[in-house]
């Protein structure tokens, strides 16, 4: 029996790629990273250099190179997170924080709730 994964319409996360995020749970607790990554869809994130995961790669020939290099064996790379066990550090104090949505002439930006400053 196919299992099916529902995806919800349109979600809109508070995490963006490049933003400065600190694990809350998990097996790096308490570690803070850089988001490569934002699946909406999933609701997860990729963190940079944490939740790694190991991958067992077949070696295959890479594109554009002149020898024909070969990339294979044991690959370590970032795995995901869900979105609700990180929190955006607050740029201001460099402690993690809520986030919350102003909207100023049609337009939204993301705040801080810890500090009241703007994200973007």
């Amino acid at each position: 029996m196919a299992r099916t994964v529902t995806t919800p319409e349109r979600r809109v996360l508070k995490v963006r790629s490049g933003d400065q995020v600190q694990v809350m749970a998990g097996k790096d607790r308490g570690k803070r990273g850089r988001v490569l990554r934002v699946e909406p869809g999933r609701e997860r994130v990729y963190v940079e250099g944490l939740n790694m995961v190991k991958r067992h790669m077949r070696p295959q020939q890479v594109a554009d190179t002149q020898r024909g290099q070969t990339v294979g064996g044991v690959i370590e790379r970032e795995g995901p997170i869900h979105v609700s066990n990180v929190m955006l550090i607050d740029p201001k104090d460099g402690k993690p924080t809520r986030v919350g949505v102003e909207r100023e002439n049609g337009k939204r930006f993301r705040i801080a709730k810890r500090s009241g400053t703007r994200l973007e």
